[in-house]
């Protein structure tokens, strides 16, 4: 697991978050000299602090010591460090190799089987769908990566489990050069992020790593009906298991579902997904909003029965049909809040950019009051207009990005500008909404011009909408 070079030297662990501690513990137990920081001085890092210097660990808030990383046998760094953060500037400026908490995890869990899943959305309800599935199956399985729970936070555990469902994203993908998953699953590609990235390019290109080891032993589960997917995966080597269906020649697909426009099936058929060009599930019998959601189901359950052949057995593909039956909306995700007075309220705090905003719009089959708003992330609103015309009654656009939203979308379809008082904005979905109709959160934007991150947000919302009851 741990180089000779790390155990010679010291590790830098760059973030006191909660992978940044636990690689700092699991480096630690291993018998490696770490020294971790963080820029931030605040309660939690302070705290989180102190508990690595109880085990060994020489932990630093308020800022980091470069010159001690620039002679570091190694950085890790956390997923929430920038990749031109200073610290790991300074590491690959003298050399240093610098890795992410999660490739210093995947060394740690060598035994562990795991299904990695990235693309632009839809990876985390994919990742936690394909950890459902696993367990109904009868595994061992656990949820892990970007969803929330650190892969080394995993590894510390007494005993490894058998399987991994890892959501992994992009800056993740940057710098774990180890990434070798039993499946690995590509979900879509957008453009995002660009806040951080100078082009599309750059980003798609760190999604491309995922498939940085691929040999002919492979096996990758991708979105058929997405172009940019379909060009990266080309001559990707190993096996392509194909989902989709908004096509005709999605019947070329592995797994595709009639839910879709399109005329796979007679207009008064039950949309239903195939497997093998059998039916393997009604649409009706998965309970989440959405045709994007139908992809990421389609994509976990292909990924899982792929897997191994022993989950293609009648008994194993009823388990998964089942699995596929009890799933719910993760927290945040089109996450039914409520029906007040006739009025239906859905969080979906999670869509921080534009084309998951689409994609929940598109979704919605009553009038929408759309909350737009957060802090911009680069992106224009433009794309929204057709679905916004077709779905929403009106959009309150909100927060930093307001004045960015009011511009692209003004007079294209109804926009009332708001501050950053969140309190006032969902007074004012509620002035506006009606019996029949939806009040959906789904901002387009980062949370961070208000809120510490989407979590809160979401909470916010579904406290306030339950406020309206």
């Amino acid at each position: 697991m741990i180089p000779a070079a790390w155990r010679a030297g010291e590790v830098a662990v760059v973030g006191l978050g909660k992978s940044g501690v636990a690689a700092s513990m699991l480096l630690a137990r291993e018998g490696v000299r770490v020294y971790a920081s963080d820029a931030a001085a605040g309660e939690g890092a302070v705290r989180a602090a102190a508990q690595l210097r109880a085990v060994g660990v020489a932990a630093a808030t308020g800022g980091h010591d470069l010159e001690r990383i620039a002679r570091a046998a190694a950085v890790v760094a956390s997923p929430g460090v920038p990749p031109g953060a200073p610290p790991l500037a300074r590491a690959r400026d003298a050399g240093v190799p610098v890795v992410s908490e999660m490739e210093v995890g995947l060394r740690a869990l060598g035994r562990t089987r795991y299904i990695a899943v990235t693309g632009t959305n839809g990876k985390t309800t994919t990742t936690a769908l394909i950890g459902h599935l696993l367990r109904a199956l009868g595994h061992d399985a656990v949820d892990a990566g970007n969803i929330g729970t650190p892969v080394t936070e995993i590894a510390l555990r007494a005993s490894a489990p058998a399987w991994m469902a890892l959501e992994i994203s992009s800056f993740q993908l940057h710098d774990t050069p180890g990434i070798a998953p039993d499946v690995g699953v590509l979900t879509n590609l957008a453009p995002d992020h660009l806040d951080r990235y100078a082009s599309v390019e750059e980003y798609y290109a760190d999604k491309a790593l995922l498939f940085r080891n691929a040999g002919p032993a492979s096996q990758w589960v991708v979105n058929f009906d997405d172009l940019a997917v379909m060009k990266m995966i080309a001559r990707v080597p190993g096996a392509h298991r194909y989902f989709g269906g908004r096509t005709e020649s999605a019947r070329l697909a592995d797994m595709y579902c009639s839910a879709y426009e399109g005329t796979l099936e007679p207009p008064d058929a039950a949309p239903c997904i195939f497997w093998r060009e059998r039916r393997f599930i009604s649409r009706d019998e998965i309970h989440l909003l959405g045709d994007h959601n139908v992809a990421n189901a389609m994509a976990a359950a292909l990924a899982v029965l792929v897997a191994d052949p022993a989950h293609q057995t009648p008994p194993s593909v009823a388990r998964i049909v089942g699995g596929l039956r009890s799933f719910r909306a993760l927290p945040h995700r089109l996450e039914p809040v409520g029906e007040f007075d006739g009025i239906s309220w859905i969080n979906d705090s999670k869509a921080t950019n534009v084309s998951s905003t689409k994609v929940a719009i598109e979704g919605m089959m009553r009038p929408a009051i759309v909350l737009l708003g957060g802090r911009h992330k680069g992106e224009p609103y433009t794309s929204l207009i057709e679905p916004l015309r077709a779905h929403a009654k009106v959009v309150i656009a909100y927060g930093e990005a307001a004045p960015t939203i009011e511009r692209d979308l003004q007079g294209k379809v109804p926009v009332e500008r708001m501050g950053s008082d969140f309190v006032s904005v969902i007074a004012r979905a509620h002035e506006l909404a009606e019996r029949g109709d939806v009040v959906l959160l789904s901002p387009a934007c980062s949370s961070y011009d208000m809120f510490s991150n989407y979590e809160e947000r979401g909470a916010a919302f579904r406290r306030l909408a339950r406020l309206h009851a």
